[in-house]
């Protein structure tokens, strides 16, 4: 069976799907992860608090620290006070595909 992936291309550059735990002990990818509604999100965990936006910004600098993408490529579109969010990447998307792929295998 073949898992969905966390990502869609777009035009302009990519959408990530991730399923986030903010007060975790470490900061790190744990994988893709399979919904119950069969789609896929990217988990992540950041030790910062889920407060006035701290785990918001922990992710994105995660993200930009994993894929070595300037943080200013990484936009919140959706999730604000959510555990799922939906993040933009700007950039190459065959480019990003190539290394969202990799982030499949932590």
């Amino acid at each position: 069976m073949t898992v969905p992936a966390f990502f869609t291309l777009t035009p302009d550059g990519a959408r990530l799907a991730l399923r986030v735990t903010p007060n975790a002990r470490t900061a790190l990818i744990d994988g893709p992860e399979l919904r119950a509604d069969g789609s896929c999100a990217l988990k992540v965990r950041v030790a910062a608090p889920p407060d006035k936006g701290a785990a918001n910004a922990a992710v994105l600098t995660l993200l930009a620290k994993v894929t070595g993408l300037p943080k200013s490529a990484f936009t919140l579109i959706s999730g604000q006070t959510s555990r799922s969010k939906l993040v933009a990447i700007a950039g190459d998307p065959q480019r990003l595909a190539t290394i969202l792929a990799r982030l499949s295998f932590r």
